[in-house]
């Protein structure tokens, strides 16, 4: 079990922080589109990602977690990138993780939803198949998560660090 909670940590971890954004990053895929070229939802969403902490849970199917410590990453701001890629300078802290890291992943819209959407991902150093499909409204996140035979559901609030 300890097994499933580090893996299923680990993979939250890289997850919610919108995993393998580095990679993308050094590919090109890391130039910020023009501004002016923004449409008013991708501005708005850029705007109320500006230093504020994803808070919340997640859980791994078929375990039950007792230990209630909720997950925090931070997110200094939120930048579109070309075509879909977007890229969230992010801190993640969980367990004795601590780490900022600029993430770039393909983010699509779901009418005036952004919705993160990753799949079978490769992360150096983490593993490979992590997907992940993130919602992202009003106050609050929520999505579902999978690394290999672990997966699980996401969620929380969305708070200013200001």
């Amino acid at each position: 079990m300890k097994g499933a909670l580090k893996i299923g940590g680990g993979a939250v971890v890289v997850l919610v922080a919108l995993g393998a954004g580095w990679l993308l990053g050094a590919t090109g895929s890391g130039r910020a589109a023009d501004p002016a070229s923004l449409t008013d939802l991708e501005r708005e969403f850029t705007e109320r990602m500006q230093n504020v902490a994803l808070e919340g849970h997640f859980t791994i199917e078929g375990v039950e977690r007792r230990d209630g410590n909720p997950e925090l990453y931070e997110i200094a701001s939120v930048t579109k990138l070309d075509g879909d890629n977007w890229r969230f300078e992010a801190r993640v802290v969980y367990g004795n993780v601590d780490v900022t890291v600029p993430v770039v992943v393909p983010m699509v819209w779901a009418g005036d939803t952004p919705m993160v959407s990753i799949t079978d991902f490769a992360i150096p150093g983490l593993g490979e198949e992590f997907g992940a499909r993130v919602v992202f409204y009003d106050e609050r996140y929520a999505g579902t998560w999978d690394h290999g035979p672990y997966g699980g559901m996401m969620y929380g609030v969305i708070k200013s660090m200001d």
